[in-house]
């Protein structure tokens, strides 16, 4: 079971550096301009089918971004494998562009990514492992939302529509202090020889990545000051734009799994699309209208006793002598199936009153009435058949039953 327990709070480091400058903000519109309209010469603008959610995944050195992806993944109901950028960059395309004596800049990861992500398995959703990580990379995609957002107000009522979703962009930021940082970095090196000399020595398993920085304490802290100098301010630059998720990573698998749930819990009102929204708005949300239940049930028991006293006490009674018996003989299961005729519960309230004292006791009771034909007499002028209806009441109680022990 999860650990209940929570990290203590985490304070993230302030901001470095400013807004974009203007040069920044003009490189990327020309770097996304010149990549979109590739995309939309090789592909056509009615193929540019981006996913309907995108999961930026960022994070300190030692955070635990790999650890916690494959829980992120089953949280959001991703089926899809999740595109880390530097695996991307270790492609056969950005491959080529290398061994041609190219550098592997922000044009080259916006193009190699954007193309990424218009494969058919991202079409629900993806989780983008280590982007953006500049300036003019978090311009960038700030440019392919609107383009987003575009596309689907121009497909807006045609055939395709289905293929252009209302977005949504989460930022998510695996946080830890430098302290806990530079200690998971170097376990993690003492961890990856370990592992390797054992694959070398048995040749079973593979070899893991051995990362230089993981070995150096000095090399370690200076790849957490580049997190907080570049990588930081670039994901806390689309804190105002995007849904925004500052988790505290500094506790335990347990604690980080539950601070992962807590930010993010679904909201409707941000990820379906405002018609679905609409026609939605009439059924209340579970948990609005659980917020006063116990509260209501109170006033409820209460009336039944100062308005409705005699009722409630053949209501009462009847659990008590009839139904009681049956639900001790269930204890163990913790399911107690009743089926009952008693003219009692004819009254509507008095099914009411049956489901409220259950929920008070700490029960969960689920009335079902079954009306069914049963022959009494046939007219002997016409041969008709006559037939009374009995109503069987089926009363579902359930609670915790009692665990045995086996063996």
């Amino acid at each position: 079971m999860p650990s209940t327990a929570t990290t203590p709070p985490l304070s993230p480091p302030a901001p470095v550096a400013g807004k974009l400058s203007d040069l920044e903000i003009k490189d990327a519109q020309l770097i996304f301009g010149s990549v979109w309209q590739g995309l939309e010469e090789d592909f056509g603008r009615e193929n540019l089918r981006f996913p309907k959610e995108i999961i930026l995944l960022g994070g300190a050195p030692g955070a635990g971004k790999g650890t916690n992806t494959a829980f992120i993944t089953k949280t959001r109901g991703l089926t899809c494998q999740p595109i880390v950028i530097s695996a991307l960059l270790d492609s056969p395309e950005a491959r080529s562009l290398k061994d041609a004596g190219n550098m592997v800049g922000d044009r080259e990861v916006v193009s190699l990514l954007l193309r990424q992500l218009l494969r058919k398995e991202y079409q629900d959703g993806v989780i983008l492992d280590g982007f953006p990580r500049t300036n003019v990379q978090v311009e960038c995609l700030k440019l392919l939302v609107d383009k987003m957002h575009q596309l689907r107000r121009e497909f807006y009522r045609t055939p395709l529509s289905i293929h252009f979703r209302q977005p949504t962009i989460h930022i998510m930021v695996l946080f830890v202090d430098e302290k806990e940082s530079i200690a998971r970095q170097l376990k993690r090196g003492r961890e990856t020889l370990a592992h390797n000399e054992e694959v070398r020595r048995s040749g079973i398993g593979e070899l893991r990545e051995d990362r230089p920085t993981d070995h150096d304490e000095a090399l370690a802290r200076r790849r957490y000051m580049v997190f907080k100098e570049q990588t930081w301010d670039a994901l806390q630059s689309l804190k105002e734009k995007f849904h925004y998720h500052f988790i505290n990573a500094q506790g335990t698998l347990e604690e980080v799994e539950q601070n992962i749930l807590r930010e993010l819990e679904y909201q409707s009102t941000l990820e379906l699309d405002p018609r679905t929204v609409d026609r939605l708005r009439g059924v209340p949300v579970a948990s609005e209208i659980i917020v006063h239940a116990r509260q209501e049930m109170v006033k409820r028991l209460d009336s039944y006793e100062l308005e409705n006293g005699e009722l409630f006490a053949k209501v009462t009674a009847f659990i008590e002598k009839k139904m009681i018996p049956i639900v001790l003989r269930h204890a163990i299961s913790g399911v107690a199936h009743i089926n009952t005729e008693d003219a009692v519960l004819d009254d509507p309230l008095a099914l009411a009153m049956l489901i409220d004292v259950f929920s008070e006791r700490g029960y969960h009771a689920v009335v079902d009435l079954h009306r069914i034909e049963v022959p009494e007499r046939i007219d002997l002028a016409t041969g008709e058949i006559k037939c009374r209806i009995k109503k069987v009441f089926r009363i579902q109680i359930r609670f915790q039953g009692s665990e045995i022990r086996r063996g």
